[in-house]
Formats: C-alpha cells, structure tokens, sequence
C-alpha cells in the first residue's frame, strides 16, 4: 500500500536509495580508510538478506522510491548479492520497476557481471583513479589494477550499461590521470565523473587546502578537450555534464564532474541512505541517524517502518555545510555509510 513520498521540510523528495550492503572492503583506499582497515560491524549488527529485502519493498512500493543503489563498503562481498537485486527486480512502485545499480570497486566483478545483469542489475559505476599501475597500487594499496580492468570490460559485455568510471582525484598523487582516465573511457564508451575528494575518510587527514577541485579537473581536461556544458537539465543529478570533444581524432563524448566541496547540490538532492546496519541517513555528512533495524527486529509493521523513514527524511538539514568553515565532518567513514 502506497503511503506517500520522502519529503523534507524543504520541498525536496527523496526517489534515490543508496543501500549499504557491507563496510567491508577488499581495497584500503587512501580517501576512504587507513592503511590497517577498520573495526567492521558485527555480523549479527549488519542487516541480513532477508531484512535488507524487507526494507527495500517499503521503500518502492510504500515510500516511491525510484532508483536503488547497492554501495558497501564493497558490496561484492555480499555473499546474497544476487538474490538481493532479483528480489529488488521484482518490486513495483506506483511508477512501476525501480532502476537498479551498483557502486563497486571492480573486483571480481568479471564474475559475476553476467549473473548481476541477469538477476536484474541495470549497471554499475566502478571505482578507478589512476590507470598507471604504481599510482593505482598506492592509492589501493593494493596492487589489482588489472582485475579492475577485467571487472570494468565484463560489466559492458554483460550490458550493465551505462558503465560508468568513478575517479577521485588527489593532489599529489594522481593529477596526471585526469587526460589519460578521459581518453581511456571516450575511446570505450564509458561514462566518466571525476570527485571532489570528500572528508569521509581516516579522521583528521582531509584538508581543505589540499583538495584539487572542480575547476583545477576541468582546467586540466581543457588541455586535451574542448568542454561545453552539456544543454540538457542537471534536475537531481550529483554531476554536471560536458561536452567534451577530442583533439587529432580523439573521440567526443561526456564527462561529469561532482564538486560537492566547492559547488553543492543540496538544493537539488533527492536522495536517501540505508547503512548495512539499518540506520537511515537523510545526507551523506549527517551526523543523526534514524534506527529502522531496531524497528525491524522488534517487530515493526511496514507501515511504520514507512513512517519512520518518513520522519527521518523530513529532518534533512537544508544543506550539508561542507563549503563552510564550520563543518564537522560525521564520525562514520565513506565505507560505513556506503556511497
């Protein structure tokens, strides 16, 4: 039974679902998390299958939900992945199947591709910052470029398309992939969205006055590309599209940016956020949360499960403040929120 849209107390509504499966990760990216990893959930505190599925039928068919993102983590360590996303398939809301992708890393993804597409996957955005081996080992700290490689190509030959490249982009470390990672999807046909380096990673090592924003990345492709914004609608969208066409014969095709340090989107932003523990996050940097697992297991009806997602949605702060000197960064990291 269909109760009615997430809003907020200023006039957005949330349709996007990001969905943390895990805060396990098989990568120990420098922007994410400290070399040694972390302390990971508990299994019995992470949401099983069975609740996961539960949650994701209110928010479609209950709350309107029209897009589901499945984040980690690395939400390839979900052992029920594929049940996970056929059973999310198979839920319509009053605007009928809602789309479904993946945020992943790449590894082993040129596994299971094929089982994900036909589970009912719609298409994926893979993590890669640097196409040099030794640049990618150090940011990784761990040396599977070409595994991430075989994961990106059997992704497009599974049809999980658009495939698109997610590229953070540090200073000091991977400046001199912004052309090449550019050429390498043009040439493919993937879509490319470089990042803004957020502060949700190891506590204390953000630093505002290192990070390579928006405007230096589109200096740096404007070497190689001749940018024009892209003339469609941004609407909800994290990125801002362009144009790019390529120099001696290099192919043309789009590029996004997501500059959500030095030009948020709050006033646009239509989504909402479950964690692998069952705590809701109307934003990314919120530092409150709302408690649907403890809802769940103490036996909740759907209905107000629906309600308290619908509390929690109409306290998103007007903005997330990250562009003011007076941000306080939440003390979960990218990989316990899930992207």
């Amino acid at each position: 039974m269909f109760l009615g849209l997430l809003g907020d107390r200023f006039g957005r509504t949330a349709r996007d679902l990001r969905v943390s499966l895990t805060d396990r990760c098989n990568l120990r990216c420098s922007y994410c998390m400290p070399a040694e990893g972390l302390a990971w959930l508990p299994t019995e505190a992470t949401l099983t299958d069975a609740e996961v599925i539960r949650l994701l039928g209110v928010a479609v068919e209950r709350l309107g939900i029209t897009r589901v993102r499945f984040t980690g983590g690395e939400p390839l360590l979900r052992r029920g992945l594929e049940e996970i996303v056929a059973a999310a398939a198979a839920l319509r809301g009053p605007d009928g199947r809602p789309e479904l992708a993946l945020t992943t890393n790449g590894l082993g993804l040129d596994r299971r591709a094929a089982a994900l597409r036909a589970a009912g996957l719609d298409r994926v955005n893979v993590s890669l910052d640097s196409l040099d081996p030794e640049r990618y080992a150090a940011l990784a700290r761990r040396d599977r470029l070409p595994d991430v490689l075989a994961g990106i190509e059997a992704a497009a030959a599974a049809g999980l398309s658009p495939v698109k490249i997610n590229a953070v982009v540090m200073r000091g470390a991977n400046e001199a992939d912004v052309v090449p990672l550019a050429h390498f999807c043009l040439d493919r046909g993937y879509q490319l969205r470089f990042i803004e380096q957020m502060p949700l990673g190891p506590q204390g090592e953000w630093d505002r006055e290192n990070l390579v924003t928006a405007d230096e990345v589109l200096g740096l492709l404007r070497d190689a590309f001749d940018l024009s914004p892209a003339v469609e609608p941004r609407g909800a969208a994290p990125a801002e599209l362009w144009d790019a066409t390529g120099r001696d014969g290099a192919p043309a095709g789009r590029i996004g940016v997501i500059a959500s340090v030095t030009h948020p989107f709050c006033g646009a932003c239509d989504r909402t956020r479950l964690t692998a523990d069952g705590q809701l996050r109307s934003c990314l940097f919120s530092r409150r949360e709302g408690d649907l697992r403890s809802l769940l297991r103490s036996g909740a009806s759907d209905d107000e499960l629906a309600e308290a997602w619908c509390a929690a949605q109409w306290a998103k702060p007007a903005a997330h403040g990250i562009d003011t000197a007076g941000f306080v960064p939440p003390t979960r990291t990218m990989s316990a929120i899930g992207g």
